[in-house]
């Protein structure tokens, strides 16, 4: 009998060291083994190599900016050196020296929705015009749109609706806009928790839509519409790379089967599958992700390209929301080489990361949504050296 027990705690103890070995960690990054999606490809070794995480440095390498926030989705950066934050209530702040708020009328700040992402336009500095993405409510309706502003000093003005017929919801509302490299504006939808409008190309739910500037819808485009992918479930974060593709992330399935949200390269008129395939499967004209979450939950919002550095592999950064993460996908090629988790719980939930004129990232969290355990000083806007995660 002795004996006996003294095997089943040996092989206990094997189960753990094991088990141990499945993961590394040092510090607040941790780096795993990348599983990508099935290939009837020939499977490509690199796609699985991990390099070893670095430690983040302290100081003035990492600093909270801003604090005090209610609920920030998007940051952004004015030539004056000012950072320009929306918050999901409906105000745009102004933040230098001083902190000035531009309240937005029209807004419905409803679940997931509100005031939510913005847009520069590439003339700014001539121009001085701004894209907002907000959910309101006409007649009776829970909509979303894109309305265009001059901003001068600390006020807007000559108001245009840009876009409209975006359906909204208290979930899945999308709302990240960004400029792509061809000066057209894009715009991640949500499927407004109606998941057959995403496979409808003549509605603008579950989408990535493009046009130009005015509002008016590129010759181009796949559809007559503004549609330019479709198959999404909610779009929340737009990167370019250096070879001008378009990366976005995308949540995956809620409740109790939560999980297989996407990173995803997008290419005019596909379809990315959503409701009729998830994860790994598989059927003709569905394009799946580049890489998904699998049984864990990401919940990925803002996307930030960087370029290869000092010998490090490109990457595209996002942020975590329920992961409470900043995600980096090392690409090549269009594929994912390697997956790096950082700052694990440190923040709490993360909504936004983006590339300032000075090299730093910053970070936004959104602790004070209702799912998050806000801090004193949540929220946040955190600046960090992208070489002391790399």
């Amino acid at each position: 009998m002795l004996m006996r027990k003294s095997w089943f705690w040996l092989l206990i103890v094997g189960f753990l060291v094991a088990g141990a070995g499945l993961f590394y960690s040092r510090g607040s990054t941790q780096e795993y083994t990348l599983t990508p999606p099935a290939s009837s490809e020939p499977k490509d070794s690199s796609a699985t190599d991990v390099v070893e995480p670095v430690e983040p440095d302290a100081g003035p390498d990492r600093e909270i900016v801003a604090g005090g926030l209610q609920i920030p989705w998007e940051v952004g950066f004015l030539p004056d050196g000012r950072l320009l934050v929306s918050e999901r209530p409906g105000r745009l702040l102004l933040i230098g020296e001083d902190r000035q708020i531009i309240e937005i009328s029209g807004v419905r700040h409803i679940g997931e929705g509100g005031l939510l992402g913005f847009a520069l336009h590439p003339d700014f500095e001539k121009n001085r015009l701004v894209y907002l993405y907000l959910t309101s409510q006409e007649n009776g309706q829970i909509v979303n749109r894109v309305e265009r502003y001059r901003l001068d000093d600390a006020s807007l003005s000559q108001r245009e609706v840009i876009l409209t017929g975006i359906r909204g919801a208290s979930n899945h509302d999308g709302g990240r806009i960004a400029f792509g490299p061809d000066g057209m504006l894009y715009i991640g939808t949500g499927d407004a928790e109606q998941s057959q409008l995403a496979q409808d190309t003549n509605s603008l739910n579950g989408k990535i839509l493009r046009v130009n500037d005015d509002g008016s819808i590129p010759a181009d485009n796949p559809f007559g519409n503004a549609v330019f992918s479709y198959g999404h479930r909610n779009v929340q974060g737009l990167a370019w790379d250096d070879e001008g593709r378009l990366w976005a992330t995308e949540h995956g399935r809620s409740g109790v089967l939560s999980g297989l949200d996407e990173l995803n390269l997008i290419e005019r008129g596909r379809n990315y599958g959503w409701p009729e395939v998830q994860g790994d499967e598989e059927r003709m004209g569905m394009v799946r992700p580049v890489i998904h979450s699998g049984n864990e939950t990401w919940a990925p919002s803002g996307a930030q390209y960087l370029p290869a550095q000092a010998g490090v592999e490109e990457s595209i950064f996002f942020a975590g929301l329920r992961g409470e993460s900043l995600y980096e996908a090392k690409v090549e090629g269009g594929r994912v080489i390697s997956f790096t988790r950082h700052l694990r719980g440190e923040y709490g939930r993360l909504r936004t990361v983006r590339l300032g004129p000075d090299g730093y990232l910053y970070l936004t969290t959104s602790n004070r949504d209702g799912r998050g355990k806000a801090q004193s000083d949540d929220d946040r806007i955190i600046r960090i050296q992208p070489r002391v995660l790399r």
